[in-house]
């Protein structure tokens, strides 16, 4: 899977950066996609250490970007021509990412809809609840009074904030000693956005 389409010594090292970061955004996905369902079931301790590790992965992506930085700009020009019309921003896996975490934009999944298994895939992602909207439907559920608006809305759409989400939010961090488990997934949900 590392071919260079170039002769130029630096393509490898451009090459092995992207596979490795959708290497890690797979398991972000992995991480992402169970966080949510272990929410969903009221289960919140295993969901903590699963963001926690998206949150470490996160971190790993950026600083991975360094080695990328000693690739120069004329370096990197002296193969780009090769590369076509690819995009880091392009693999189905940083939308799905994106979706998961509550990004939602109607233009973000064209790229892909000439690619029906992949486009179903993608468009299944981006009708679902986030993770942060899960977050807010467990409150609900936990009793807590959340607006029907922001626990049932259209979630193909960007988040609006809810004054009944923030009253919640708000609840739990003034006693959180009485909402242990639903202030450490603000938390957890806090160290993600970081």
């Amino acid at each position: 899977a590392q071919r260079p389409l170039s002769d130029h010594h630096d393509e490898m090292l451009f090459i092995i950066q992207h596979q490795t970061s959708e290497l890690w955004m797979r398991l972000m996905l992995h991480e992402l996609t169970a966080a949510r369902e272990q929410i969903i079931k009221g289960e919140l301790q295993p969901a903590f250490k699963m963001m926690a590790r998206v949150s470490r992965i996160m971190e790993q992506l950026v600083r991975a970007w360094d080695v990328l930085a000693t690739l120069t700009p004329s370096e990197y020009s002296q193969f780009r021509g090769m590369l076509g019309h690819s995009s880091g921003f392009q693999p189905h896996q940083y939308r799905m990412i994106e979706f998961i975490l509550g990004a939602k934009h109607a233009n973000a999944v064209k790229p892909f809809a000439h690619k029906t298994a992949l486009y179903e895939t993608i468009m299944t992602e981006y009708a679902r609840p986030s993770l942060y909207d899960e977050a807010n439907r467990l409150l609900a559920r936990r009793g807590f009074a959340v607006d029907s608006q922001a626990t049932d809305r259209d979630f193909t759409q960007r988040y609006v904030i809810n004054e009944s989400v923030e009253a919640a939010w708000l609840s739990i961090y003034r006693d959180h000693e009485n909402h242990w488990e639903l202030y450490q997934l603000a938390e957890e949900l806090v160290d993600l956005e970081d």
